[in-house]
């Protein structure tokens, strides 16, 4: 953001013209010297000298009224929102089991996929505070819940697959993980999205974890990642190396079901990009509330390149009038 902190200072910017009206008004007159006849020199043409004798003048007018823009202060700022009074707090728990390879959305994976639509997601939310939870075999925080959105989005960037020694899904483990960054939270909705292509098959009993969330007044919305048709799943061979090879999904959606209805969330399941994105609209519409915001500035100076510039062009006019456009007598 930009702005002069003394505006009024604006005004003196009238000072390099009103300098040059009076140059030319009230110029002072030029000594001179007669000779006997000059009238056959009228017709030379003038040369570059006499053409820019009255430059000195002009650079300092022109450096008075950069000195105007120095005085009125001119300054960039960065703008701070603060979010109070009644919100939405929203943890994304996303999976990056190797599964999530999967590239049923060509020629994109199911993680690219999901990372790209949980960063929309962000973005359409500016007012609500946001955490990530990461998981596989294991689940951890990425993010804590935040307003600062660039942050959260550079976290989300950085997601990418587990190690191959704790590749698996715990679904369990990160409702429990989300639920508990969530649980003190004092917004009158609160909410995990849990985005997964696979089944439970490590950690602690997804059900068991989504009675935790619902202790905490947590809603679940789980989202299941696939196509229910197939996909090309990578398979890494030590002679081949990487191939695909046809696969079909394997997604428990009745434990995905029991657990939103647990909770009093909705289970959804997206079979295409279009229809991820369209996910995340209806659960920003069924979780948006009324919040105030209180915005913070801080500016940080920039007149002084405007100072140098002026007391650059003051100096080149003293030393061209005193030696290139100099004036004999």
């Amino acid at each position: 953001m930009f702005r002069f902190a003394n505006p009024w200072f604006l005004f003196a910017l009238i000072s390099g013209p009103g300098l040059l009206f009076l140059f030319y008004r009230y110029r002072p007159g030029k000594a001179k010297l007669k000779f006997s006849d000059l009238s056959p020199l009228a017709s030379v043409p003038k040369g570059l000298r006499v053409r820019s004798a009255d430059l000195p003048i002009w650079l300092i007018a022109a450096a008075l009224s950069i000195f105007a823009l120095a005085l009125a202060r001119p300054q960039y700022g960065e703008k701070r929102e603060e979010v109070s009074g009644e919100g939405v707090d929203i943890i994304v728990a996303l999976d990056t089991s190797w599964s999530m390879r999967g590239r049923d959305f060509e020629p994109k994976n199911r993680l690219e996929v999901a990372k790209q639509v949980v960063k929309e997601f962000i973005m359409k939310r500016p007012y609500d505070r946001i955490g990530l939870v990461v998981f596989s075999a294991i689940a951890f925080t990425h993010s804590p819940l935040t307003t600062d959105h660039q942050i959260l989005l550079n976290f989300a960037d950085r997601v990418s697959f587990c190690r191959k020694e704790h590749d698996g899904t715990a679904i369990g483990n990160a409702i429990a993980v989300a639920a508990d960054r969530i649980r003190n939270s004092k917004a009158k909705s609160k909410a995990i999205i849990l985005v997964t292509d696979g089944e439970n098959n490590r950690g602690i009993d997804p059900l068991q974890a989504a009675e935790i969330a619902k202790t905490f007044k947590v809603k679940v919305y789980p989202i299941g990642i696939y196509n229910p048709s197939g996909f090309m799943q990578p398979i890494d061979d030590l002679i081949f190396g990487t191939r695909y090879v046809p696969s079909m999904p394997q997604v428990d959606e009745t434990m995905m079901n029991q657990i939103a209805q647990t909770t009093g969330g909705k289970y959804f399941r997206a079979v295409d990009p279009q229809a991820l994105e369209k996910v995340f609209a209806d659960i920003n519409q069924m979780e948006k509330s009324k919040v105030e915001v209180k915005r913070y500035y801080r500016y940080s100076e920039r007149f002084f390149p405007w100072v140098i510039a002026g007391l650059s062009l003051i100096l080149l006019g003293l030393v061209l009038s005193d030696t290139y456009l100099r004036r004999i007598p």
